[in-house]
């Protein structure tokens, strides 16, 4: 097989970014990063994302013919992990389908779930905090039960464990949430979260001033998650 050559475009703090990060890393796919500011993003990336949003995964396909490109845009983080996982085996995805099924769906719920994170970790008022929080927390306990451990599938690392990792690691960083009582009621989930936030490829899809950047932003925004700077 050709061997790829792509580049993918990020935000510094972007969860869905990190997934396809951790994916390329695990499979050692060689990769281009480049950053960019959303909030004043460059004229081409307007031109090649269709929904002004990152990932964005470009993958060159080689010389191309007058007025065309010699690359193909991939959008949104599941499809740019199912890209990788076809053309570089093995797969992180279950053989049988019904596996394969049960894994996309709770990849879903991963994404859910983020929406959630950045609301509690971004709201100023108490009041907020704690219905997001209750609302975050009930939710992700309904994953207890499917998880196998130490990874969600058992000793094998999948891309529903890409689809998590970030949700985690946002988690993690907040010393608040991070000792939340709800976790005593989800032990597996916690040792999953845990067992994540030390995989190298998650330590490693980050810049490495992550987590002063993540609470940085989050106290931006008027978040009392992360104590005083």
């Amino acid at each position: 097989m050709k061997p790829l050559k792509i580049e993918l475009i990020s935000f510094r703090l972007c969860p869905y970014v990190q997934r396809s990060v951790i994916t390329l890393l695990r499979k050692k796919i060689p990769f281009d990063l480049t950053y960019i500011d959303l909030e004043n993003p460059p004229g081409w990336f307007d031109a090649i994302s269709p929904l002004g949003k990152v990932p964005v995964l470009k993958v060159f396909t080689g010389p191309a013919q007058k007025g065309e490109k010699d690359f193909r845009v991939l959008f949104e983080s599941a499809v740019i992990n199912e890209y990788l996982d076809e053309v570089s085996p093995p797969s992180l995805h279950p053989a049988d389908p019904l596996d394969k099924a049960f894994e996309r769906a709770w990849i879903e719920m991963g994404s859910h779930l983020l929406g959630l994170q950045y609301m509690l970790l971004t709201a100023s008022e108490r009041e907020a905090i704690d219905e997001n929080r209750r609302e975050l927390f009930e939710d992700m306990s309904r994953v207890e039960e499917a998880i196998r451990g130490p990874y969600f599938r058992g000793e094998v690392f999948g891309l529903v464990d890409t689809a998590w990792a970030p949700l985690f690691t946002r988690l993690l960083l907040s010393p608040e949430i991070a000792s939340a009582p709800e976790w005593k009621k989800m032990p597996k989930t916690r040792a999953w979260a845990e067992r994540l936030f030390a995989e190298p490829a998650v330590r490693d899809s980050v810049v490495p001033t992550f987590a002063q950047e993540f609470a940085d932003y989050c106290r931006a925004h008027g978040s009392p998650l992360f104590g005083q700077k």
